[in-house]
């Protein structure tokens, strides 16, 4: 772990890899709720680090979660947000060559994984979920695409989203849900948040193949 002050008011906290910023991130969100850590106006998750934003006295700040001792983040008792996808991405071929199965076999194997939000960022309600095997690790497109339609479901690297919102991106396509992931009318307007469980459930033909849980 290493902190560097951001001004005069921030604090950000360099975590060895995105397993320890996701587990420092959680901890951060228990001590708060129940008190034990100073005040703070935000706190900002990303892949590797977390941003304390609206701190009183960074250095103080700095001294108290360096000593910290914290565990590997555990599975919650928190409600799985379900997102129904149709797996029929333009991309799902390329994909399942990378992981030496059918296409039929992607659908299984994503769908058969427990993902957790780690960070959100890109766009508003986009998160970037974490929950993939190291082996299924997929490097984005050579040519991003200029306009992804909104509601597809992507992989890249060992993340895993959703856009929200019709885009330019290089992500691999391999389906689509028709779940509204940012809503301004609602409340809150993201449906995932960091550390949202997230559970994606076929439909279609692949959902005959992979079986409904």
């Amino acid at each position: 772990m290493r902190t560097l002050p951001v001004g005069e008011r921030a604090l950000l906290v360099e975590l060895g890899n995105g397993e320890e910023a996701q587990a420092f991130h959680a901890e951060l969100l228990r001590r708060r709720a129940s008190g034990a850590l100073p005040p703070v106006r935000e706190i900002v998750p990303a892949a590797r680090t977390v941003l304390l934003d609206g701190v009183e006295d960074p250095g103080r700040l700095a001294a108290l979660v360096s000593g910290w001792q914290v565990e590997p983040q555990h599975a919650r008792a928190e409600p799985v947000v379900d997102i129904p996808v149709r797996y029929d991405g333009p991309d799902l071929a390329v994909v399942a060559a990378l992981w030496g199965v059918e296409p039929d076999d992607v659908a299984r194997i994503h769908a058969g994984v427990e993902f957790r939000v780690a960070f959100c960022g890109f766009a508003p309600g986009f998160g970037y979920l974490t929950g993939l095997p190291a082996r299924y690790e997929v490097p984005r497109r050579s040519t991003p695409r200029t306009a992804v339609p909104a509601g597809s479901v992507a992989v890249a690297g060992t993340y895993t989203g959703v856009y929200p919102r019709s885009s330019p991106g290089g992500w691999q396509l391999i389906g689509n849900t028709d779940v509204v992931l940012w809503d301004p009318a609602r409340e809150p307007a993201a449906l995932l948040s960091p550390g949202t469980r997230v559970r994606f459930v076929p439909e279609g033909p692949a959902a005959r193949s992979v079986g409904r849980r």
